[in-house]
């Protein structure tokens, strides 16, 4: 059962990485476009304003960058960061817990994207196909030289 379990891991991670980005994203196009509901029940937020504006663009850009697996650990490193400080300057002052300041979405998404800092993209994701075909570019290169050397 663990091996099955370990060889469906980089899957899972993937799929978690999807759902998670999408979420993401959904949050700063709600903000930034007014879709999906709008920002905090209806609107956007204006452009320029700090911090809810530049949030709202690294939660669409960083979401949808982790989303499809580009850039992955930078982008959910610099989201988990946007999370972090979401909640210790927004939520955390009204309350302690985060179920007492409504900080729940702000702290799961930090420790989200910080657990894809340190796993990668998973499957699924372009960040692995890239990759991939690095080293098969890297390996053709190899190959030709030693064949050039050789003759």
């Amino acid at each position: 059962m663990t091996g099955r379990l370990d060889r469906a891991q980089p899957y899972a991670i993937g799929m978690f990485r999807i759902v998670v980005g999408l979420l993401f994203a959904c949050h700063g196009a709600a903000s930034l476009f007014g879709v999906l509901g709008g920002a905090h029940g209806g609107g956007t937020i204006p452009a320029g304003t700090w911090p809810g504006w530049y949030a709202a663009v690294i939660q669409l850009v960083g979401g949808g960058l982790v989303m499809i697996g580009l850039g992955t650990r930078a982008a959910a490193f610099v989201s988990s960061g946007s999370m972090a400080y979401a909640y210790f300057k927004v939520h955390q002052p009204e309350a302690l817990w985060p179920l007492q300041n409504s900080g729940e979405a702000s702290a799961m998404f930090c420790w989200a994207f910080l657990l894809l800092v340190f796993t990668g993209s998973g499957a699924l994701g372009l960040d692995r196909l890239l990759a991939s075909r690095s080293r098969d570019t890297g390996t053709r290169q190899r190959t030709r030289k030693t064949a050039t050397a050789s003759a």
